[in-house]
């Protein structure tokens, strides 16, 4: 099977221990994150040849970083060394009717300052069958929104496939002089497969979708396959929060000719829900790049998303027989 390449920031993690304030205790747990890492992680545990391309700053940092990759099974041979600081994020974790919140600390990372053209698009894209990519890197800043143009091109240019992950964070792209709508739609022209809603959709195209739940994801849907020739196939979730411990959600993949719908499911006893939608999109990915129809795919990307619900952390650690069991409704002990 020939490569994946995930294009984005390594980060680290650190979360107060359990559901403590941010700082009430001085301590923190910490772990490898970011969207682009979370879905090469994956997409390794589950046994596809992934590489990763990013910059970390050459110290104890940066190297934990690649060392917690490499753990995985993703290949870190496109990982440069450079910059001075690693990109870092909290994440005080929600209890009750207290939401989750995200403190970014980013500003300035190796990756944010990388220049665009520090990318050799010929050697990191050699051998692979995929480009992976997500909004996430654009709202950085210019330079980072010039490097994922330059890297959703050069895929193109090179007949490689890209599939987009919208993730729009507000609190990055207010950071700067930024236009969201103008940088992802020039990305989104380059993606086959994207990983968003009706509200990603609304962003690029201008426009409101009005109407509930499938009439409104069919039409944004229909509006995005028209705006964008390129794109086959959207992928999403529908989450309804009844507390931080009990939600419920479900999986659609609209294609140009048909759509696949999952059934909604309850997760009680959430554990960690970020990261969640990057596991939807290893689910996804993992069951496309094994041949399987829309309908096997969104089932084992809620499959992995219900999954990381009960995993600390920003990535989803799961094999195969993980996946078997959830669908299979197993949840007695396997011995």
């Amino acid at each position: 099977m020939a490569k994946l390449v995930a294009f984005g920031e390594i980060m680290l993690r650190l979360s107060p221990p359990g559901r403590e304030l941010l700082l009430q205790t001085p301590r923190f747990d910490v772990w490898v994150a970011g969207a682009e890492a979370n879905v090469a992680s994956g997409l390794a545990r589950l046994g596809h040849d992934v590489g990763m391309a990013s910059v970390v700053p050459d110290n104890d940092l940066g190297r934990a970083a690649i060392a917690g990759l490499r753990a995985n099974g993703v290949d870190c041979s496109g990982v440069k060394f450079g910059g001075d600081r690693m990109g870092l994020y909290f994440v005080t974790s929600g209890a009750g009717m207290r939401a989750t919140d995200v403190v970014y600390d980013r500003a300035g990372s190796s990756f944010a300052e990388a220049p665009a053209d520090a990318w050799d698009w010929d050697r990191l894209l050699a051998g692979a069958d995929r480009l992976h990519l997500s909004g996430i890197t654009p709202a950085l800043g210019p330079g980072p929104a010039s490097a994922a143009i330059a890297a959703a091109e050069a895929a193109t240019a090179r007949g490689v496939p890209v599939s987009f992950d919208g993730n729009y964070r507000a609190r990055l792209w207010e950071r700067w002089d930024s236009d969201p709508r103008a940088v992802l739609t020039k990305l989104v022209r380059h993606a086959d497969i994207m990983f968003g809603n009706h509200r990603d959709i609304a962003l690029l195209l201008g426009r409101d979708f009005g109407g509930d739940g499938e009439d409104r994801r069919l039409a944004s849907a229909e509006a995005a396959f028209a705006a964008f020739p390129k794109l086959q196939m959207i992928a999403s979730t529908a989450r309804h929060v009844e507390d931080a411990d009990r939600h419920r959600l479900s999986a659609r993949i609209d294609g140009r000719d048909d759509h696949a719908q999952t059934k909604e499911v309850l997760l009680a006893g959430i554990v960690d829900r970020i990261g969640a939608g990057d596991a939807f999109a290893v689910g996804v990915l993992h069951a496309l790049r094994r041949g399987g129809d829309i309908a096997e795919a969104a089932r084992t990307g809620l499959a992995v998303t219900a999954l990381k619900h009960s995993l600390p952390g920003d990535a989803s650690l799961f094999r195969q027989p993980d996946i078997d069991a959830y669908l299979a409704g197993g949840l007695d002990v396997r011995r």
